[in-house]
């Protein structure tokens, strides 16, 4: 297990595509949506502390509204490692703070990787692994390495890497140049990238050395990391608002990916619930106290235990009771929740419930 890599927990989304279960007081990477006790945030940092070797090494980068809650659920963290967001400004800004930070104390020589909070995964020690692959990648060579995820169905939902020229094997894991990021494609496409063998999911997740990270944001985002350098965090709400894979990965020519398989999901919205959950034998995944006749398909979901939902005749659906609302979705249209949130927040009878 290395103890080389310094762990940096990206948690500051929303997760809006779980309302009602998420909300503000109460966002994504503090639930826990696998039927154990831990929330993702918790599972993250777990997953993490033993390949950091120490929580001084775990960092976490959040948003002001929610860092009293992340101290809450983690608090052996020490304070100085944990970077607060004065305003969310996506991850581009998250990356070259954070990476600035640890740079300062530890030199440009310190490798960095970058987790999302909200991704569940099946095998530890094949994460393990496989981040020690990417710490001797990075390491060895100016790169950025990024874990994708073999491909397991045509998802549409994630966006894809193209693998190009192979440039060797660490830890018996092969590597690749990066050929190419790629946005969520339609079906075809998705199909046409599976059957050439060529292409991962983007998971999210990226290791490099400090110093090549930073060169490269400022040959590639300097709109983004020269104000950091210059005037602090205190900058942050003037910054833009771009993802790391926008202003540095579809640019740099360093990309290095390593096609893994250690069991992954991004939990992504309700439907995640499903993949994680679904048993063969059981029509509907079940969480909460449900009297169905002739349903099947769906996703149930209550907070309160006392609270008793009762189906007749429905399918692929997803229903969630929690505190005073009530969500009915078909589980395709899980994705324009956000959409409802909008209208939410433009009528002020219902702020409270977001």
């Amino acid at each position: 297990m290395t103890s080389s890599l310094f762990p940096v927990i990206l948690a500051g989304g929303k997760g809006e595509r779980f309302w009602p279960l998420s909300r503000q007081d109460r966002p994504k990477q503090f639930l826990s949506l696998d039927g154990s006790s831990r929330s993702l945030l918790q599972a993250t940092a777990d997953r993490l502390l033993p390949i950091a070797g120490s929580w001084e090494s775990l960092w976490i980068i959040t948003s002001s509204q929610i860092a009293e809650g992340v101290r809450q659920q983690l608090p052996e963290l020490p304070y100085q490692n944990l970077l607060i967001e004065s305003q969310g400004r996506d991850t581009a800004a998250a990356v070259a703070w954070a990476s600035l930070e640890i740079k300062k104390r530890y030199g440009e020589d310190a490798i960095i990787g970058f987790f999302p909070s909200d991704h569940w995964i099946a095998n530890q020690k094949a994460f393990a692994r496989t981040l020690s692959a990417a710490t001797q990648l990075a390491a060895s060579t100016a790169a950025i390495v990024t874990l994708g995820i073999k491909p397991t169905f045509p998802s549409t939902g994630y966006g894809y890497i193209e693998q190009g020229e192979k440039i060797g094997s660490f830890n018996e894991l092969p590597a690749y140049h990066v050929n190419r990021f790629t946005e969520k494609p339609n079906r075809e496409t998705a199909e046409t990238f599976l059957s050439t063998g060529r292409f991962s999911w983007n998971s999210g997740m990226f290791v490099f050395r400090a110093g090549v990270v930073l060169k490269e944001l400022h040959t590639h985002a300097p709109e983004i990391i020269e104000p950091l350098e210059q005037q602090g965090p205190d900058i942050y709400p003037r910054l833009p608002k771009k993802s790391i894979d926008y202003a540095l990965m579809e640019k740099t020519t360093l990309a290095h990916v390593l096609p893994v398989e250690f069991g992954w999901d991004d939990l992504g919205d309700w439907n995640a619930i499903e993949r994680l959950l679904k048993k063969e034998e059981t029509p509907n995944v079940e969480l909460a106290t449900h009297v169905g006749l002739d349903t099947q398909g769906a996703i149930i979901y209550a907070t309160n235990p006392e609270d008793v939902i009762v189906t007749i005749g429905l399918e692929d659906v997803v229903i969630v009771r929690d505190r005073n609302v009530t969500l009915i979705v078909n589980k395709d249209r899980t994705q324009e929740i956000k959409q409802v949130l909008k209208t939410l927040q433009n009528d002020p009878r219902f702020t409270e419930l977001l």
